[in-house]
């Protein structure tokens, strides 16, 4: 795996606007991917949500979601330090469960496979329309990638994370129209807390119309903002 600085990403500062995370991006406030597909869900999505919520109790929702944000923040920084060669820093850190999670994620999905990286934690925006923060990109087993890392209580089937595809969606896009590069895959490497490794992918026509109903998705944001 090298490095390859070939794309300058931008800096961007975060805040919350109206419960919404923005990103200030060259000047322009753009809303995050994010709350883009957060404020677009479907009823179907929303009403299983608040189903979940109502069986489980709002107390053991929030400590599930927050333990959940925690473990990924922690497993996230761990990758991180991985793709910029500082883990020998971590030596002495004892392990724990997101370091393990993490530690999968590079055994079965980024060694060998990821020849070469672009940036890790790069803001990506779409000029005029939304902006984000990708884990990884670069050339993944001969394509150039958008690479999402994922952990999960449980093992996930295709059909449950279109949001995951509409990701990647978003950032490909956003990265061919700012830097004119050819992202045709998009791959979300996934582990569970009981260290069980899942990758999915998504190419060419598949990615295309991610792409596209991503975009569907931004314009049915800002009608909504329009409107209320």
């Amino acid at each position: 795996m090298q490095w390859n600085n070939k794309f300058t990403y931008p800096k961007s500062m975060r805040s919350i606007v109206s419960g919404s995370r923005m990103y200030a991006v060259n000047q322009q406030k753009l809303p995050s991917v994010t709350s883009i597909l957060q404020a677009t869900q479907s009823e179907e999505k929303k009403a299983s949500l608040a189903n979940w919520k109502a069986r489980v109790g709002a107390a053991e929702a929030n400590r599930i979601k927050n333990d959940a944000s925690s473990r990924g923040t922690s497993m996230h920084s761990h990758l991180e330090k991985y793709l910029l060669g500082q883990l020998n820093l971590e030596l002495l850190e004892e392990e724990n469960k997101s370091k393990k999670m993490a530690d999968e994620i590079i055994e079965q999905g980024i060694k060998n496979k990821l020849s070469e990286i672009w940036g890790t934690e790069a803001t990506l925006y779409y000029p005029g329309k939304y902006a984000g923060t990708c884990d990884a990109c670069g050339v993944y087993e001969g394509q150039e990638t958008i690479i999402d890392f994922k952990q999960s209580n449980k093992p996930k089937k295709e059909e449950w994370i279109e949001d995951y595809y509409l990701q990647l969606g978003a950032y490909s896009l956003a990265h061919n129209v700012v830097y004119n590069s050819n992202i045709t895959q998009g791959i979300v490497l996934l582990c569970t807390v009981d260290n069980l490794f899942q990758d999915f992918r998504i190419q060419g026509v598949k990615l295309e119309e991610f792409q596209n109903k991503f975009l569907e998705k931004v314009e049915q944001y800002y009608q909504q903002r329009n409107t209320n």
